[in-house]
C-alpha cells in the first residue's frame, strides 16, 4: 500500500533534515578544520618570529666566541713563552713564587680543560644555530603560501629537528634517502604533513623503545613522482579503524592526547599537492604511511603561460 499525501510529505521532510543535519556537520568540520590551519599558520609565522629574534644574538654570541678563541691562543702562546723562560731567572724566589702560583692555579690543567670547554660551547651554539635555522624553515612563512621548487628531504631534516623532543625519548629515526629531484609545492605545508607522521608515529610506540624509518624514492612505476614513507614499529592501526583515520575527528588515542585533525589535516594538504597517502598497517607490527606527489604541480605550465 502506498503512504499517503501527508505520509509522503514527511518522509521527504524527515529526509530533507538528514540532509541538512549531514550538510551542517560537514560545514562545522570544514569549518574546525579552517580554524586548525588559522592555527598553525599563526603559530608557524610566531615561529618564525621567534627564529628571527633568536639568531640575531646568536649571531654576534658566535662571532664574539670566535674572536675569544683566537685571543686564548695569543694567551697560551705567551704563557709558554714564559714557562720556557723561567729557568732562566736569577732570582730563585721569584721562581718559586711562580712555581707554587703554577701549582695554585693548576694550570696545567688549565691548559687542557678552557680549550675541552670552548669545544663544547661553540659544538652547543652550533647546534641552536642550527635548531634555530630548521625551525625558520619548517615555518617558511617568508614564501607566503607561493608555490616554489623545494627539497622534501631539506624539510624532513627541519622537521625531525622541531619533533627532535617528542621522539628521542621513544624510539630511533633511521633516514633511507633516495635521490629526490626538488619538487614544485607548497613546503610549509608539506612539513606539516611530515609532522603529523612522525608525532603519530612516535605516540604509537609503546613502551620499548621503538624505532621509525623515513624512506624516499623517485620514479619507478610512480612515473614523475616522488615518495615518502614514514613507518613504525608501535602498535600498528586495528582494521575496523583503517578507513576512518582520514576523517575530522577521529582518533584512537586517549582524551586530551589528540584532537583528531592531524591527518585530516595532513590528507587535505596532499590532496591539495594532487598526491595521495596511503597506509598499511598491522596491529601489534606498526604502520607504515606513503606519501606520493607529482614533482611539477599540475596544471602549472598553462597557468604560467
Amino acid at each position: 500500500m502506498s503512504p499517503t499525501q501527508p505520509e509522503s510529505e514527511l518522509i521527504s521532510l524527515q529526509r530533507a533534515n538528514e540532509e541538512l543535519l549531514a550538510l551542517n556537520q560537514s560545514l562545522r568540520s570544514a569549518q574546525d578544520q579552517l580554524l586548525q590551519s588559522e592555527r598553525l599558520a599563526a603559530i608557524g609565522q610566531l615561529a618564525a618570529g621567534v627564529a628571527h629574534e633568536i639568531n640575531n644574538p646568536i649571531g654576534y654570541v658566535f662571532s664574539n666566541f670566535g674572536t675569544l678563541e683566537a685571543y686564548l691562543e695569543r694567551l697560551f702562546e705567551m704563557l709558554e713563552a714564559y714557562e720556557q723562560a723561567e729557568p732562566a731567572l736569577a732570582d730563585n724566589a721569584i721562581a718559586d713564587r711562580l712555581a707554587a702560583l703554577r701549582e695554585r692555579v693548576e694550570l696545567d690543567y688549565l691548559k687542557q680543560d678552557i680549550p675541552m670547554l670552548m669545544g663544547e660551547s661553540k659544538e652547543g651554539l652550533s647546534r641552536v644555530r642550527k635548531i634555530v635555522q630548521d625551525l625558520k624553515d619548517f615555518s617558511r612563512v617568508d614564501t607566503h603560501q607561493e608555490w616554489v621548487w623545494a627539497s622534501l628531504h631539506q624539510g624532513i631534516d627541519s622537521t625531525l629537528n622541531i619533533v627532535a623532543n617528542e621522539i628521542k625519548y621513544r624510539a630511533d629515526v633511521k633516514r633511507e634517502y633516495g635521490d629526490l629531484p626538488d619538487i614544485e609545492c607548497l613546503p610549509s605545508e608539506l612539513n606539516q604533513v611530515f609532522l603529523n607522521l612522525l608525532v603519530n608515529a612516535a605516540h604509537a610506540i609503546g613502551p620499548q623503545r621503538g624505532l621509525i624509518v623515513v624512506r624516499s624514492g623517485y620514479g619507478g612505476n610512480s612515473g614523475d613522482k616522488v615518495w615518502v614513507e614514514v613507518e613504525d614499529n608501535g602498535s600498528g592501526i586495528a582494521p575496523e579503524h583503517l578507513a576512518r583515520i582520514f576523517d575530522p575527528f577521529f582518533t584512537t588515542k586517549p582524551v586530551g592526547r589528540g584532537t583528531g585533525l592531524g591527518l585530516s589535516l595532513a590528507y587535505g594538504i596532499v590532496q591539495k599537492h594532487h598526491g595521495r597517502i596511503d597506509v598499511r598497517s598491522e596491529p601489534g607490527r606498526g604502520s607504515c604511511f606513503r606519501v606520493t606527489l607529482p614533482v611539477r604541480r599540475p596544471g602549472a605550465e598553462g597557468a604560467a603561460s
